[in-house]
């Protein structure tokens, strides 16, 4: 009887883990799991279910995944760097301790790895895989509904409605809708658009590129991830997220590189035609997203910034153009990144340390044109939010050091591993995963510019199905070549 139960409960777990996938700044939040952050992912309740019926059990039982211990270097040199980093002499800041940063910093790191173990071990066969696509597709249906319902009121404001929604949303997020801008369930737009760019969309592109479907039904060569890819496209663009819409473009961009089938080798004018039929392709791409930028962000004075800085000064240049778009605080945090990597490059300054150092390495820039970096400066009573360098890569470099970087990209290169195997896989299952997995990857690469929570659940689900998926084509080609031997 307690084994049916504990199935049950297991079951009702992963579907809710799939299902709230895009609440990802959940408002009741306990503070021991990182309550006064902003990145609050409501699937951590369901994953805590799972990981103590199911996940730590699976750990004794069965072997993991080769691509699973190319995790553990990375996880040690986090460690050293926070070893480390106590000989640094380091000063609290804003009442925070260097314990205090260095423990939240290994907890969120602890949830990431939590959500790739869970992942791994439970999409173990076709089946799982399968399902844990559809709901996370279902969760993603709930969110593109609900912001499908601020698009009405960005369309035409209505202030009755948006009161109404606004109301709904601080039921469950930490932060109110934006009037020109949707957020869908996230903490803010940029969130939503990066996370149905990594996550749903590398499926459905692969989904229909390949011909293949994970949902029963089908009329002829339409599936459902046509209309769903569609509406995922209408959210990005209300989104207004400049990241998210260079990740839409490079996936597009991938995908015709990726899906096309090269022209016969032995015919040289077919070659020549379909080398100049591919680039073309890649043009019409292109001028698709760019017309199609231009059409959605015409009206928003946010996005249309991309263009308008060229048509508004005379005087032109890069730096100002960055400044223009509003990059000018994230360019402080890179070189403020570099600047502290440059002064410690072997092990950095520990996990969560970088805002210790942040006042002190910032580089000499005037500060009046950037408000942002004044409040972070400038202390205020009650306000204990340190800042990060919003840029995973650098991230890591500044409080992991090349030690924590190189093991850091010896995962990410196992996962390129796996996600090649699945591609060149003649199964066409497995051909379809790997295509996914490549599309992902990519939009990944970009999306850590902009992004460096170890929290956030979209790299470590990504990571998750990419490692499941070549574990399961791995298992299948052993037992076949055991079977004919």
């Amino acid at each position: 009887m307690l084994k049916f139960i504990l199935s049950w409960i297991e079951k009702l777990a992963w579907v809710a883990f799939w299902l709230c996938l895009p609440v990802t700044s959940f408002r009741y939040f306990p503070a021991g799991l990182g309550g006064g952050t902003l990145v609050r992912p409501l699937s951590l309740y369901p994953l805590l279910i799972l990981l103590i019926i199911a996940v730590i059990p699976s750990l004794f039982r069965r072997p993991l995944p080769k691509t699973v211990l190319t995790l553990l270097p990375f996880v040690a040199a986090l460690l050293i760097s926070a070893a480390a980093s106590t000989w640094l002499g380091i000063e609290p800041v804003l009442g925070v301790s260097v314990s205090d940063r260095i423990i939240r910093a290994l907890i969120t790191l602890a949830i990431g790895i939590s959500f790739y173990l869970t992942v791994v071990l439970l999409t173990d066969n076709p089946k799982k895989f399968y399902s844990a696509l559809r709901w996370m597709m279902l969760g993603f249906g709930i969110a593109f509904v609900w912001g499908s319902l601020q698009v009405v009121y960005i369309l035409h404001f209505n202030p009755v409605l948006f009161a109404k929604l606004n109301r709904i949303q601080l039921l469950f997020s930490i932060r109110k809708l934006f009037t020109t801008r949707i957020s869908g369930m996230t903490y803010e737009p940029n969130w939503f658009g990066e996370q149905i760019s990594v996550l749903l969309i590398p499926w459905l592109v692969a989904a229909i590129f390949s011909g293949q479907t994970i949902f029963p039904w089908r009329w002829r060569k339409i599936t459902l991830e046509w209309f769903i890819l569609a509406w995922a496209v209408v959210m990005i663009g209300f989104t207004f997220s400049r990241a998210a819409y260079i990740n839409l473009i490079a996936i597009g961009l991938a995908a015709v590189v990726l899906f096309r089938k090269p022209p016969a080798r032995s015919d040289r004018k077919r070659s020549i035609w379909g080398i100049i039929k591919k680039g073309g392709e890649v043009v019409i791409v292109l001028l698709v997203f760019v017309v199609g930028g231009y059409m959605v962000g015409k009206n928003n004075v946010f996005f249309s910034r991309i263009w308008g800085y060229w048509l508004e000064k005379k005087d032109t240049s890069l730096e100002d153009y960055f400044q223009y778009l509003g990059f000018g605080a994230r360019l402080a945090y890179v070189n403020t990144a570099l600047n502290t990597f440059q002064a410690y490059p072997l092990f950095g300054v520990g996990p969560g340390n970088y805002a210790f150092f942040f006042e002190k390495m910032l580089p000499d820039q005037p500060l009046a044109v950037m408000p942002e970096l004044l409040r972070i400066i400038s202390p205020e009573e009650g306000r204990n939010r340190l800042i990060t360098p919003k840029n995973l890569y650098l991230r890591i470099l500044a409080e992991g050091g090349l030690f924590g970087m190189a093991t850091f990209c010896a995962f990410l290169a196992a996962l390129v591993g796996c996600s090649l195997f699945l591609w060149f896989s003649k199964d066409y299952e497995e051909h379809f995963w790997g295509g996914a997995a490549l599309l992902g990857l990519v939009v990944l690469a970009l999306a850590a510019f902009s992004f460096d929570s170890f929290a956030l659940p979209n790299m470590w689900v990504l990571s998750g199905l990419i490692t499941a998926g070549s574990w399961q084509a791995y298992q299948r080609g052993r037992s076949s070549l055991s079977s004919t031997s």
